[in-house]
């Protein structure tokens, strides 16, 4: 599913391609499609770090430090699309 939309954004960015035969429409898109990646797992990250610790409040310390690493991560794939694109 991935790979099709992938060619159908590239056949997308090749008719709307400039002077230059560069897209600028491209670059936007793939930024915003890992913001929103992003975005969404950190929310689930958030979700099931509370329902962990809803269940065994003791665990709150070990699953804080996983969960501030696992967003950490999740944040890290909009700066590398952001490097990558521009």
């Amino acid at each position: 599913m991935m790979a099709n939309l992938h060619a159908g954004l590239a056949a997308l960015a090749a008719a709307i391609a400039d002077e230059k035969g560069t897209t600028t429409i491209m670059g936007n898109l793939h930024v915003g499609l890992a913001a929103l990646g992003a975005a969404i797992a950190v929310g689930m990250i958030g979700m099931k770090a509370s329902d962990v610790v809803g269940r065994n409040p003791g665990s709150a310390t070990k699953v804080l430090v996983q969960s501030i690493l696992a967003i950490a991560f999740a944040e890290a794939i909009v700066f590398y699309t952001l490097f990558l694109v521009r």
